[in-house]
């Protein structure tokens, strides 16, 4: 039998189970994530930052077989069959990601996001595992008749959240991630085929809701993280532009598939060959972190003042200058400083649109229209944790609160 044993800053020792888990993470397609940064380019705001999302689905698989321990401890019936799938869908939940997470939906890839890409990745494993991860992919598209199995996958109280709040919060140094993810799997029960905390870990539950809305501010929506990932949208934005006019631009062939191609959901479905023996889903599956920034320190020299200016900025981290705020900003203001940015670098109006950049950011802990949070006590009952909650005005969590942000060079 084959066993595989990972240490982990986060968790300590993972067993990786035997079967499809263990062939899946030897598999290329996995193998990949290990070149893709869990944070995109939040490293450069927090230095230790650098930690990729293979570990996460690693962390995020450890965790689900803690949870199938713990429910099956309460009586729960999973199959062995059923423990391997819910395994293998956690596995796969973030292979469709490509370089630096979402840079490359908004830029080079045309309307498809990440999560669709997941399932077409999961659809060739299938094939190659001759049919073996089809309970796995019922279970990731919410298709199972046990939904709790799915509610491990994708919920508001998933293992991969669960995951990434404690190490995105190890890796930047930011504590108020820190989340006892332990107890509270520790907590899990079925109730009506659906999943459920124990009412004595309502206060743990608490902490991880305050712990997503102040990780998402201070983290993952932090100020110089959004421009340094508008900048690398940018730059994606005009590489494909000049190309799309013919410029020749340098790019490992991968990269330089998709910048030349207009590439979407019909190509990645389809079996053609487009670079050498690959079809478009594995061309994706070659690109990395490491395609996007040797090109960018090339084309830092290139003779296109936009691409150059834009490449040079991100390599020497000389990050735009930042402003968010409740209110959009005004259209005076933002021509004010589109025509100082003009007269400053001496570029036309076309090419203001890559360097001056307004859009707007969002944030909610806990949606009341997705799988609620029920809290169990120990009458039978069920209540929400918006409810159930004595101390936690989670109306408030619940919100959404949006701003907006303006971003351009800093002189």
């Amino acid at each position: 039998m084959k066993k595989k044993v990972l240490s982990d800053p986060v968790h300590g020792f993972i067993h990786i189970p035997s079967g499809i888990p263990h062939d899946l993470v030897e598999h290329p397609f996995i193998q990949r994530l290990r070149r893709i940064k869990q944070l995109g380019m939040t490293y450069l705001v927090f230095p230790g930052a650098i930690h990729n999302r293979f570990q996460h689905v690693m962390g995020a698989a450890y965790l689900t077989q803690m949870a199938i321990e713990s429910l099956r401890s309460k009586g729960v019936e999973i199959s062995g069959e059923e423990a391997l799938a819910v395994t293998t869908a956690v596995l796969l939940h973030d292979i469709g990601h490509g370089p630096f997470s979402h840079a490359l939906e908004y830029s080079i890839v045309d309307g498809i996001k990440h999560e669709k890409l997941s399932e077409l990745f999961m659809d060739r494993l299938n094939t190659h595992f001759e049919g073996g991860l089809d309970m796995a992919i019922q279970i990731f598209k919410h298709e199972y008749h046990k939904p709790f199995l799915n509610q491990l996958v994708s919920s508001q109280l998933d293992m991969d959240r669960l995951d990434y709040l404690r190490r995105d919060s190890f890796f930047t140094g930011v504590s108020e991630g820190a989340i006892g993810s332990t107890r509270i799997i520790k907590m899990l029960e079925v109730v009506k085929g659906n999943l459920a905390v124990e009412d004595k870990g309502i206060y743990s539950i608490e902490k991880f809701l305050i712990a997503r809305r102040l990780m998402y501010w201070q983290v993952y929506l932090h100020k110089t993280s959004l421009a340094a990932e508008e900048m690398l949208v940018r730059i994606l934005k005009r590489a494909k532009y000049l190309a799309g006019k013919g410029e020749d631009l340098f790019a490992t062939p991968s990269l330089h598939y998709f910048l030349y191609n207009k590439v979407g959901i019909r190509q990645f479905k389809s079996k053609e060959k487009v670079l050498g023996d690959k079809d478009a889903l594995e061309v994706f599956a070659d690109l990395d972190d490491n395609d996007i920034m040797v090109s960018i320190k090339v084309w830092a020299d290139h003779s296109d003042k936009v691409l150059s200016y834009l490449c040079k900025c991100m390599k020497d981290r000389r990050l735009f200058k930042i402003e968010i705020d409740k209110k959009p900003f005004s259209k005076e203001y933002v021509a004010e400083v589109r025509k100082n940015v003009k007269d400053r670098l001496g570029c036309s109006n076309h090419a203001l649109n890559y360097l001056v950049i307004k859009g707007s950011i969002t944030n909610n802990a806990y949606s009341r229209e997705d799988d609620r949070i029920n809290i169990l006590f120990k009458d039978g009952s069920l209540q929400d944790i918006g409810k159930a909650s004595d101390m936690l005005n989670i109306s408030v969590l619940s919100k959404t609160v949006k701003k907006y942000y303006f971003c351009y060079p800093k002189f």
